[in-house]
């Protein structure tokens, strides 16, 4: 017994020994991060004061002096001008930062903090309707950038102090820290948040919020009187209300796609049809003067928070009432036209005004308290327009109380769910899809995924314009008839599949090490080599469940990928095609599982020419 207390002493004391270094290295990290942290925070806190401050004495201005809006076009032109020729990498705004968070590179340029405070103030003194979400966003992912190049940190590092830069900026700006911080983890992947920040993206957050309030910058405001009287613990769930919020998360996850997809489109279509970039937005700008004159208001200009007059419209004003129907849908047209010209400044507040004013609308079709409604539209809207669910359930939560969470958060989920996959952050990662289908290769961004299919809008236009199917039969022969009735006939062709078989985090063979540290995947790399051969077809396919070559069962977890999950790149084309392409490849193939399987490939013809080709032939 006595040796067994010894050995069992001097375990314990190894282990107490071992966990001093442990503890002094968490000590040294934690009081590491706080000196890199807190001057950070507290210089985006500071701009951001200087940007409210600005941005509110630019509507003040707006409003003194109605005649501003004339000068939108001009206005536009320079600041398009100005970010063609000076500001070429900061055009890439918020995403921009994401894709350096999920791949670092050359970093986010420091200028893109002054460009677009000014840029913003500038939209908003003149009359465009945009937000401010974008800079404070910008100018904390760039004083992070800049910071990180300062004290050479590496990779790694860079990439946690981006997402803290993100979370003082939204933290400090909306005068929610919490939902700050929890923005700047979840807005990087859709399904996934990256908890390897959350310390000090909370510090940061809280650091830029504290900044900009003892500046003496105030925010608005939001009060519900639903349940505001209730007793302190009596508040309960109603279900035929939640029911209707349910509904109206529907509704509010389709505007947030409308407003996303809207965005994209209208962008794409102002590149191709005026190639100067500096002329695009002061041809928006002309739209936006002429949409004041065809609908007779300027109340869906600016942020929309709030006007010199109580009959106008603010985001304030759809808690109280009355119904306004149409004016979340008025504020996406302003909006769109606004920022796919090129304006700058943010989509988040916009969001609000739609989500609020769509909440009015809904309380009135579906008999709901017309404030609780216009609450959960506001932040709902946002969680589907970016994918931030939980952010933006914490954001309810700090702007309009606890009791009433269950409600605030059955919106956001629903409008997260019911928007898809698409959402204003292309540069977002799709890492757990809304729909399990097991088809979408893994990690790919929300602008691939919209690439791979067409647009929402486009497919539904498709689907209305398209003539229903008609039979016609032409035989009393049932077999005849089914194989007749048809205009179309099937013909077939010899083809084969080969199937890759690898891990996800998997990269090609390189010579050096930094070569290695830039190489793509290997699952891209294989994709891209299969296009470059001519091959048909070459998808990479994700896996959620199983287990290959006899090894163990693997399943994708919802917050942190599986590296040891099986995913497979699957290729169709000639099977001399498929031989050719391994050789060719073999350096990036060898010891991989690969599966060869017969095909057949159908094509479509219409029989009426298909019969005469033959009949030529047979000639």
């Amino acid at each position: 017994m006595s040796v067994v207390r010894a050995v069992r002493r001097r375990f314990e004391f190894a282990q107490v020994t071992g966990s001093i270094p442990s503890r002094l290295s968490q000590v040294r990290a934690v009081v590491r991060w706080a000196l890199i942290v807190t001057p950070m925070a507290v210089a985006v806190g500071s701009l951001c004061a200087v940007f409210l401050w600005a941005l509110d004495q630019a509507t003040r201005l707006r409003f003194a002096h109605p005649w501003l809006l004339f000068g939108l076009p001009l206005a536009g032109a320079l600041v398009g001008g100005i970010y063609h020729w000076k500001g070429r990498t900061a055009e890439g705004g918020n995403n921009l930062i994401v894709d350096q968070i999920h791949e670092p590179g050359a970093g986010v340029p420091l200028r893109m903090a002054p460009l677009i405070l000014v840029s913003t103030v500038a939209t908003h003194l003149f009359g465009g309707s945009a937000g401010r979400e974008g800079t404070a966003v910008q100018v904390g992912g760039s004083l992070a950038s800049g910071l990180g190049r300062a004290l050479h940190l590496e990779a790694r590092d860079v990439q946690v102090l981006l997402m803290a830069g993100i979370a003082a900026g939204f933290g400090a700006v909306f005068g929610t820290p919490i939902a700050g911080a929890v923005f700047a983890l979840e807005v990087l992947a859709v399904g996934r948040i990256q908890y390897v920040a959350l310390a000090p993206c909370l510090a940061a957050a809280l650091i830029g919020d504290w900044t900009c309030h003892a500046w003496g910058i105030h925010h608005t405001l939001y009060h519900i009187d639903y349940l505001a009287g209730a007793p302190h613990g009596s508040v309960h769930v109603e279900p035929l209300l939640l029911l209707k919020v349910t509904l109206g998360g529907v509704a509010f996850g389709l505007a947030g796609l409308v407003f996303a997809e809207a965005n994209h489109t209208v962008s794409g279509l102002f590149k191709r049809l005026v190639p100067r970039p500096y002329l695009r937005p002061a041809v928006g700008g002309l739209l936006v003067i002429a949409l004041v004159y065809v609908f007779g208001t300027r109340d869906y200009l600016g942020l929309g928070v709030w006007a010199p007059s109580p009959q106008d419209l603010t985001i304030s004003s759809f808690f109280l009432g009355p119904i306004h129907p149409w004016s979340w849908a008025l504020k996406i047209l302003f909006t769109v036209v606004t920022l796919a010209a090129g304006f700058k400044g943010g989509e988040v507040t916009p969001l609000f005004f739609i989500g609020a004013a769509l909440g009015n609308a809904l309380s009135g079709l579906l008999g709901a308290p017309t404030d609780l409604m216009a609450a959960i539209g506001f932040v709902a809207v946002f969680a589907g327009a970016s994918n931030t669910p939980l952010a933006c359930t914490l954001m309810g939560v700090e702007l309009f109380g606890s009791e009433h969470t269950a409600y605030i958060a059955v919106g956001c989920w629903v409008a997260y769910l019911c928007s898809g996959h698409n959402g204003i952050y292309l540069s977002q990662r799709l890492a757990v899809p809304k729909v399990t289908d097991g088809l979408a290769p893994p990690d790919i961004t929300l602008r691939q995924a919209r690439e791979l299919g067409p647009s929402p809008v486009v497919e539904l236009i498709e689907r209305i314009g398209r003539p229903l199917p008609t039979r016609v039969s032409t035989s009393s022969n049932p077999k005849v008839s089914e194989s007749m009735s048809y205009p179309h006939q099937v013909s077939r062709k010899e083809i084969g599949m080969i199937r890759i078989y690898m891990k996800p985090g998997e990269r090609a063979k390189q010579s050096t090490v930094r070569a290695f540290l830039s190489a793509k995947p290997l699952y891209r790399e294989l994709v891209l080599a299969a296009k470059a051969d001519g091959i048909m077809n070459a998808v990479a396919h994700h896996t959620h469940y199983g287990f290959s070559n006899h090894g163990a069962v693997q399943q994708d977890g919802a917050e942190i990928p599986n590296p040891e999950l099986t995913m497979c790149v699957e290729l169709i084309g000639p099977k001399e095609k498929l031989e050719l392409f391994c050789r060719r490849h073999g350096e990036l193939l060898e010891k991989k599982v690969i599966v060869y399987k017969h095909l057949e490939h159908w094509s479509l013809g219409v029989r009426g020419l298909v019969d005469d080709a033959d009949m030529a032939l047979a000639g």
